[in-house]
């Protein structure tokens, strides 16, 4: 019986992309909690992205489970999952659109065909643009923004959805300091309000300052699931990411990750 609390259970999941020569995801068992921030960790080609796809149902395991709410994911109408589920994947190509009309596409699956904004949707769309400091950018051709504006505006899109778990792929890809920082903070709150988030980043010191649990990737398995302190191990890090690192206490009392030099390795 799947706990209430319980968003995804994976069971013994095993994906392969087409001529790959080892599965990218190898017999996985994984679960993910509701209420949370659950960070998934990794080097390149860990599987990260393909865990993702499995978790939205845009790939489907080749063996094992995967279930959303106790349901499997199969089963679920799209229109249903999208009204649950607010995503933003990697390499998203926008059409030619205004940034307003991107972040209101987040309002279709609340939306009968042809139906005309409400007041709701308005105001669900302009809160979103205004929390992912978009606002002023609304009158402009999605084609002319740079690439951190553009995740932006793919957040917002997100959250115009007003969904109850968000899943985004690498969301500060390109976002400077500031906004990498305030897009961390939106996580944060956003668990406050309620929301479940599911993220894959490369910062390992943000995710491990910002989500509750951690999920390492390490060609394809999982190395590690749980709290910062117990994933983020030096002979872990070490090991998964084949690099001397140093783990030191951060601002907040959670684990920072100092990369060493190389030498003498």
């Amino acid at each position: 019986m799947i706990a209430a609390t319980t968003l995804w259970e994976l069971e013994r999941v095993t994906f392969r992309h087409p001529q790959a020569e080892v599965d990218t995801i190898a017999d996985v068992t994984l679960a993910i909690g509701a209420g949370r921030v659950t960070a998934i960790l990794g080097p390149n080609g860990a599987g990260k992205s393909t865990l993702f796809q499995l978790l939205l149902g845009t790939l489907a395991p080749e063996r094992g489970a995967v279930r959303f709410k106790g349901r499997a994911l199969r089963d679920w109408p799209r229109r249903e999952l999208a009204l649950d589920i607010g995503a933003v994947a990697q390499g998203e190509s926008e059409p030619l659109f205004s940034v307003r009309e991107i972040v209101a596409m987040g309002r279709y699956p609340h939306l009968g065909p042809w139906q005309r904004e409400r007041a709701a949707d308005i105001a669900a769309i302009d809160a979103a643009m205004a929390r992912c400091d978009v606002g002023d950018l609304a009158a402009r051709w999605i084609s002319t923004l740079s690439g951190g504006e553009r995740q932006r505006v793919r957040i917002a899109r997100a959250l115009a959805q007003a969904p109850s778990v968000l899943a985004l792929d690498e969301p500060t890809t390109f976002l400077d300091i500031r906004h990498e920082m305030t897009t961390f903070e939106l996580l944060r709150g956003l668990r406050g309000e309620g929301v479940s988030v599911v993220l894959v980043t490369h910062n390992l010191n943000l995710a491990a300052r910002y989500a509750d649990d951690l999920v390492l990737m390490h060609r394809g398995r999982i190395a590690a699931h749980g709290a910062p302190a117990d994933v983020l191990t030096q002979s872990r890090i070490a090991d998964v990411y084949e690099w001397p690192v140093a783990i030191v206490e951060g601002a907040e009392g959670e684990p920072q990750v100092m990369p060493l030099s190389g030498r003498g390795r």
